[in-house]
């Protein structure tokens, strides 16, 4: 995507402007992270779990949901995400928690 202040994905169905999406994924509770942006975040992490779209993601078993924020744009959602990517992996790990304390896979929430 080019540009900025642009949706992810432009608009859904009806014209209805999308939101994007940081999110961290993680193989097990403090295991491996990893951390991406999306405009469907059902359906990329459903692709993380079909091993689809990352080789990191495939390789290290990294799958489960454990934390997503929402934002309006594509370019407030890359910014954090570089953001998030700089952090030490004790502030990722103290930003899951604070949210997921039980890292529970939260994927079942989104398609459920």
């Amino acid at each position: 995507m080019t540009g900025r202040g642009l949706c992810c994905a432009g608009s859904a169905a009806g014209g209805v402007p999308t939101t994007c999406w940081v999110y961290i994924l993680a193989s097990r509770y403090r295991g491996t992270l990893y951390i991406g942006v999306t405009a469907d975040i059902a359906r990329r992490s459903w692709q993380h779990r079909e091993g689809i779209g990352s080789g990191f993601t495939k390789r290290y078993e990294v799958h489960r949901l454990v934390y997503a924020e929402e934002y309006p744009t594509i370019a407030e959602a890359i910014a954090r995400e570089k953001a998030l990517k700089k952090w030490r992996r004790d502030w990722k790990i103290e930003l899951v928690e604070k949210a997921n304390p039980d890292w529970d896979d939260l994927f079942d929430r989104l398609n459920g």
